[in-house]
């Protein structure tokens, strides 16, 4: 891998968790990753394996103390890796990250009271890149993530697949097994926004990566939701000027 073409790459980061959650969470769907660096923002966008499910995160530079990235660059990391050494970081450390041309790989440091240096080894993926699908959504739920965490959890005890069913004045989750059923309504309110162009709107997911999903919680107390009848659901979390997780996953069909 030639890197003779980039000059510097200096980043400080002095809230972990804007990366050490995001990791965490998106390793849990996705592996190997490239990085798309540039002069504003670090960028991945990935699909899990089975391709059924999407994952873009963004971290802008005005997250970073220091942010330097001179040129347009892509490195590919094991994210397994890259999280375990995440996981070492404390919440008042600091997070340098570094290239190192000459070990090819990215050189971490957290720096706390005491400083601990890491070198993660740059991998080669020959993969196609991932584009966002242009998606037109009929709908928008904003809540607070904890209240669609406890509802979620709540349905899975029934069953691996939820019905979402959005009306102008609720959203309503549903499931059921061959004995056994769970519905959970929340109405509209100040705390829960609902914007649906039409007539209600119905589709189901399984429930497996939406719990996966909705670690995002951990990011952001709100949530966004987007989807429409027998459509992709959009999920999206957003911490202001600093960082956005999203994900995008196919309906499940009546058949499977």
């Amino acid at each position: 891998m030639n890197f003779s073409y980039i000059n510097k790459m200096n980043l400080l980061l002095s809230e972990p968790r804007f990366l050490k959650e995001p990791i965490s969470i998106i390793s849990d769907i996705v592996n190997e990753v490239k990085f798309k660096f540039d002069s504003d923002k670090i960028e991945l966008t990935a699909m899990d394996p089975a391709k059924i499910s999407l994952v873009n995160f963004k971290i802008l530079s005005s997250a970073f103390v220091e942010y330097e990235v001179q040129d347009r660059l892509e490195l590919a990391l094991s994210l397994e890796s890259l999280k375990s050494v995440l996981n070492r970081a404390k919440s008042s450390d600091t997070i340098k990250i570094e290239l190192d041309k000459n070990k090819n790989c990215l050189k971490i440091q957290l720096k706390g009271e005491t400083t601990r240096t890491f070198n993660i080894s740059l991998l080669e993926l020959d993969e196609e890149e991932k584009k966002i699908p242009d998606l037109n959504f009929p709908l928008k739920i904003d809540m607070h993530s904890v209240n669609l965490n406890d509802a979620i959890d709540d349905i899975s005890v029934v069953s691996d697949a939820v019905a979402l069913i959005a009306h102008n004045d609720k959203l309503i989750l549903e499931a059921e097994s061959s004995v056994n059923s769970a519905k959970v309504e929340i109405p509209k309110s100040e705390s829960v926004l609902i914007n649906l162009k039409g007539d209600s709107v119905k589709s189901r997911y399984g429930t497996e990566y939406l719990k996966k999903f909705l670690k995002g919680s951990k990011i952001s107390e709100s949530v966004s939701l987007e989807f429409g009848k027998d459509y992709p659901i959009r999920i999206n979390y957003l911490v202001k000027d600093k960082l956005e997780l999203s994900f995008i996953m196919a309906p499940r069909v009546p058949n499977d």
